[in-house]
């Protein structure tokens, strides 16, 4: 095709995909449909078909497609600089929208949408970090942060600077978060002693020790629900 036939049949495309959200609503279109039609405003003049199948058929999900980083993103033919700009500001998005639920609640009450959170600030990362949530006496969020970043398998995770900084900010609680970029969130014997050691040492400061989740994209561990705070984690959670 000429650029101008080409022109033609692309906006001619576009309308019609429009036009069917509109009219037959956005239950009627494919997943892929929906991401063509978003890419649409980002790709002028080019078949984006291909390309939302194929972010789709690599990075999963359209969570996983927002959270991919930039690097992986480029491996994407069709995608430059400016959509994957794009892709990563839905993903803050993503993000924003997920931490809204928790703020101004108890967190203990919402427990379910905590959860949802860390899947998806933490779950997506191709590094580890430790993520703490401060909170106040009634459990509601004062702060939110990531303390320390690591490697593809390890971080540095000090004790010392999580209750220092809680103290800093007069926290009363904290939840503590990380992130195991193999998807396996069983915890390893390190994790396991550091998480009664914290426990302990923000206990006898009058700080409490909600839980320490470790995280992947699709699933979470539960540290608390293991048993490890009063010392009773199964010997065989080893990695």
């Amino acid at each position: 095709m000429t650029p101008i036939d080409k022109k033609k049949y692309y906006e001619g495309h576009r309308n019609r995909l429009r036009e069917k959200f509109k009219t037959l609503g956005r239950q009627s279109l494919t997943d892929f449909e929906i991401l063509e039609l978003f890419l649409f405003h980002l790709i002028p003049y080019k078949d984006t078909k291909p390309i939302a199948k194929q972010l789709l058929l690599t990075f999963g999900t359209f969570d996983g497609i927002a959270m991919a980083e930039e690097k992986n993103l480029y491996k994407i033919d069709g995608v430059g600089p400016s959509t994957a700009l794009a892709l990563n500001i839905l993903g803050e998005i993503f993000i924003r929208r997920s931490k809204q639920k928790i703020v101004k609640k108890p967190l203990l009450n919402s427990w379910d949408a905590v959860i949802d959170y860390c899947k998806i600030s933490d779950g997506y990362k191709t590094k580890e970090n430790v993520h703490v949530l401060f909170l106040n006496k009634k459990l509601r969020l004062i702060a939110d942060e990531i303390l320390f970043a690591g490697t593809v398998d390890e971080t540095p995770f000090y004790n010392r600077e999580v209750l220092k900084r809680a103290l800093e900010l007069n926290a009363v609680s904290i939840i503590v978060i990380h992130n195991h970029p193999s998807g396996n969130t069983a915890p390893s014997s390190a994790d396991i002693e550091q998480t009664k050691q914290l426990f302990h040492a923000a206990k006898a400061i009058g700080i409490n020790l909600c839980d320490h989740l470790i995280v992947s994209k699709s699933s979470y561990t539960s540290l608390k629900n293991l048993g490890v705070f009063e010392g009773t984690a199964p010997l065989t959670l080893k990695h």
